[in-house]
């Protein structure tokens, strides 16, 4: 039997791990803690972590997971940013979840920016309290919009369709742009300067850390809405606060937040709020938060559990080898194992 400890684990998650491993004589000991220094003790005796996008997997982490034996670290998400993957390099092997539902996250971005431009939170609130007023409450058409789109992966391009099926005018920059897709790729100067609305759908690397900044504010039109379901760390939270007190963005639908590790998912309504920029976000009556719920629904959570179980399954019986492994960027391009489908170490 193979054990696996889950961390960061809440109620909703169980249920597919519990089926998809006890399918497959999977072990999975769940955690609601975060992986970091000081909770590592907990994968004693595991043969895989499995964990999420606010676990703590650096250096320190991933030399006591490797002295405790563990095998094997299941990321359940397609973002690897929390992970180093460079210290794990010829100690821990790390898979991921590439793709579990693209479809999710590219409806919660446009489900955030149908709320966000027909006011439909105000109005939900409003009428819930018998007031049925307009007041305040106009809005404007997506038909005809141009839309910038900042990733052009699977949700890249979901996204995309949905936005064509609006009538929306399409522009996209990728450091790598999709062939023969059909989309109209400019440089992010141009999709900063010529989109009503932007949404980013680009992993966090040192490259794109900040990509929505001060700079980049300054020479988007007036009024730009600003679209992050990926991750918070691609935007700029005191320039973002400036831009809206600016007048300049008109409007911010965030599924992230930069220092979200310690505040999303958790339940924090009878504590005060100690973040304040957090605070300072969500009392903009321009600003909607949601609390990176973007991948949350059920084919989601049944297409992350199967993957990862297949994940584990493929290390533990294919040795060592799966095709969800990650790039360890060791430099050895030229004698790369992971491009002949062999074991990176």
């Amino acid at each position: 039997m193979i054990k696996a400890a889950v961390f960061d684990a809440k109620p909703y998650d169980r249920p597919s791990f519990e089926h998809f491993g006890g399918l497959h004589d999977i072990q999975f000991r769940f955690f609601e803690t975060k992986l970091g220094e000081d909770t590592v003790e907990l994968a004693r005796g595991a043969d895989a972590v499995c964990v999420f996008v606010n676990d703590t997997v650096n250096a320190a982490v991933i030399e006591r997971l490797h002295e405790f034996g563990v095998k094997l670290i299941a990321l359940r998400s397609a973002g690897y940013n929390n992970v180093d993957v460079r210290a794990a390099f010829g100690k821990i092997h790390v898979v991921h979840v590439p793709a579990y539902s693209p479809y999710a996250i590219a409806e919660h971005a446009m489900a955030l920016l149908l709320t966000s431009v027909r006011r439909v939170h105000k109005a939900y609130n409003r009428t819930r309290e018998f007031n049925f007023s307009l007041n305040g409450l106009t809005g404007f058409d997506l038909h005809g919009k141009t839309v910038g789109v900042i990733g052009t992966g699977r949700i890249g391009r979901i996204f995309i369709d949905i936005c064509n099926g609006f009538g929306m005018k399409v522009i996209a920059y990728d450091q790598y742009p999709a062939k023969d897709s059909g989309i109209e790729y400019v440089t992010k100067e141009e999709v900063f300067a010529q989109s009503d609305i932007i949404s980013l759908h680009c992993p966090l690397t040192d490259e794109t850390r900040h990509m929505i900044n001060a700079d980049a504010i300054g020479i988007m039109k007036k009024g730009v809405v600003i679209i992050n379901t990926s991750r918070g760390g691609l935007v700029d939270t005191e320039a973002l606060l400036e831009g809206i007190k600016a007048r300049k963005v008109g409007a911010a639908c965030l599924d992230v937040y930069e220092e979200e590790a310690d505040i999303f998912f958790e339940d924090r309504s009878g504590h005060i709020l100690n973040d304040e920029l957090l605070s300072r976000l969500i009392s903009m009556p321009n600003v909607i938060v949601t609390s990176h719920q973007a991948f949350l629904t059920e084919e989601a959570l049944n297409n992350i559990a199967e993957t990862t179980v297949n994940n584990i399954l493929s290390y533990f019986s294919n040795d060592g080898i799966c095709d969800n492994e990650l790039c360890y960027r060791c430099g050895k391009v030229e004698e790369c194992k992971k491009a002949r489908k062999e074991r990176c170490f």
